[in-house]
């Protein structure tokens, strides 16, 4: 069984790295510096690429650089602003077509209202007309006022 290496029994020969110092605008130089070396190389431009050419997490970037993100974004035609205007518009279209179709459908439901009152009043003329051919009907003025 290996025994777990802690970092007192390391290698002598294995050098530990203390973590960097934090600076905001150093860390944004080097973000700003990776964005124009991957734009020089013609490589795709993404977040993702950004932070892994600065040597820093994607999330970095989005949580502490805002601005920087929203940059790219814009590079790629992306970004949140772009995508809400696109996203109003296709709803405004949807909304207008919606309008049309339910002022279709109020129509088509009146012309459905008006021809079923026709068919009755058509299946009781037939039912007059039959009975006045089989003879037990008599003709007579039926609502019609006579003077």
């Amino acid at each position: 069984m290996a025994a777990k290496r802690t970092p007192s029994a390391a290698a002598p020969s294995e050098a530990v790295k203390p973590p960097r110092r934090r600076d905001r605008r150093r860390t944004q130089t080097e973000l700003q510096l990776a964005l124009n070396r991957l734009q020089r190389a013609s490589r795709k431009v993404s977040i993702a690429a950004v932070a892994k050419e600065a040597g820093v997490t994607p999330a970095l970037i989005h949580n502490t650089y805002p601005d920087f993100a929203e940059h790219i974004r814009a590079l790629l035609n992306k970004s949140t602003r772009a995508q809400r205007d696109d996203k109003h518009q296709k709803l405004q279209l949807q909304r207008a077509t919606t309008t049309r179709l339910y002022e279709v459908i109020a129509d088509q439901n009146k012309q459905i209202v008006d021809l079923a009152s026709v068919n009755e009043a058509l299946r009781v003329e037939i039912r007059i007309l039959k009975g006045i051919v089989e003879g037990k009907v008599l003709t007579a003025p039926f609502g019609r006022k006579t003077e």
